[in-house]
């Protein structure tokens, strides 16, 4: 016999609700510095607010910092949804056409999608070492290079993370691309 479902509400009128055990252990190591850098973000931005709006004196490093977390919270952030795999697909043309050649093209695209994110952390890194530490950032007297390391970090991140959904896809012989019903984590 199968049990009855848990009232929210009892005939009382008390609420009842249980929250699920929350598991982080799935959590990547991207995931707790892009929560890291989202709490630095959000108390430069108090601090923005307080001092302008409290006591009228805006305190005038807190827009380049909040802009530079902000960056770095992407670049970093990004590699979870590679990780993911939940980058924007387009599958209408993979149920039209010959399982062999969707396979292979599901192929081309893991290995496009590595190389784009290899290619932008090599110019990332040479710009890097063409700038130098002569740019400095703008209100703060710190290297731009600070924040286009953030970048490099972000980009190896995502090449790493593209790698290791490549060798998921070719390890199980399909990818999402072919099986939009599917996800990364289906064994």
């Amino acid at each position: 016999r199968m049990s009855e479902p848990q009232k929210i509400i009892d005939d009382e009128g008390h609420f009842h609700a249980e929250d699920e055990a929350v598991d982080l252990s799935g959590t990547i190591a991207e995931g707790w510095a892009a929560l890291a850098l989202f709490w630095l973000l959000g108390a430069t931005v108090l601090y923005q607010f307080v001092t302008r709006y409290v006591f009228n004196d805006s305190a005038a490093w807190t827009e380049e910092v909040a802009r530079y977390f902000l960056i770095g919270v992407v670049f970093i952030g990004t590699a979870i949804g590679v990780r993911k795999n939940n980058q924007i697909q387009v599958d209408f043309f993979y149920r039209h056409m010959p399982a062999a050649m969707g396979r292979w093209l599901s192929r081309a695209v893991d290995v496009l999608r590595t190389a784009f994110f290899v290619a932008a952390a090599v110019m990332t890194l040479q710009m890097m070492l063409k700038i130098g530490s002569n740019t400095r950032m703008t209100i703060i007297d710190a290297p731009m290079n600070i924040v286009y390391g953030v970048c490099l970090a972000g980009f190896a991140a995502m090449a790493w993370r593209s790698l290791q959904v490549a060798r998921i896809h070719w390890r199980r012989g399909y990818s999402v691309l072919e099986r939009p019903e599917s996800t990364i984590d289906d064994h």
